[in-house]
């Protein structure tokens, strides 16, 4: 298990890598992955511009999940220094079954899972993430609705000065 200080050294180093510019792109464009099935996760991993970036930020967070997993990075520090792994767990958690099912990989984000699963109110924090998002998502499709519904209502006045 290593210590404290030993978790704080690997934790800057994670982050150093989450701040190289094309990882910077991949993880603003994961958010806006519509994730909301298997299908779309296989189309968008597929997609030659989107999928090395969807691979990009899931193998990440795998992968420093795994490092918490085999107790190189205490638990407690990695969650108190990130929570971004909430944010890409919640939107894979949903479709977890059928991507396991789809690619046959049982084992796919276990990781993840599992670091979440035994965090201290890690399985409340998804929750509330999942929550979060999913007002994200109702707030951004109101915006579209909103800014569809402007741009087809026209003012008279000019349909008249244009006739």
């Amino acid at each position: 298990m290593s210590t404290k200080a030993e978790s704080a050294d690997l934790i800057l180093k994670l982050y150093d890598l989450r701040r190289e510019k094309k990882m910077r792109k991949a993880r603003k464009r994961f958010i806006e992955f519509p994730l909301e099935s298997a299908d779309d996760y296989f189309q968008t991993v597929m997609d030659p511009k989107n999928g090395p970036l969807l691979r990009m930020v899931t193998s990440y967070w795998e992968m420093a999940a795994a490092l918490v997993n085999q107790d190189c990075i205490d638990s407690e520090v990695f969650n108190a220094a990130n929570g971004e792994h909430f944010v890409v767990f919640a939107k894979l958690e949903p479709i977890l079954a059928d991507l396991r099912q789809r690619f046959d990989r049982p084992t796919l984000f276990s990781n993840l899972e599992q670091q979440i699963a035994n965090s201290v109110g890690g399985p409340e924090r998804l929750r509330q993430t999942q929550e979060f998002l999913a007002g994200l998502k109702a707030r951004r499709l109101a915006a579209q609705s909103d800014k569809k519904g402007k741009n087809d209502k026209s003012d008279p006045d000019e349909k008249a000065a244009g006739a």
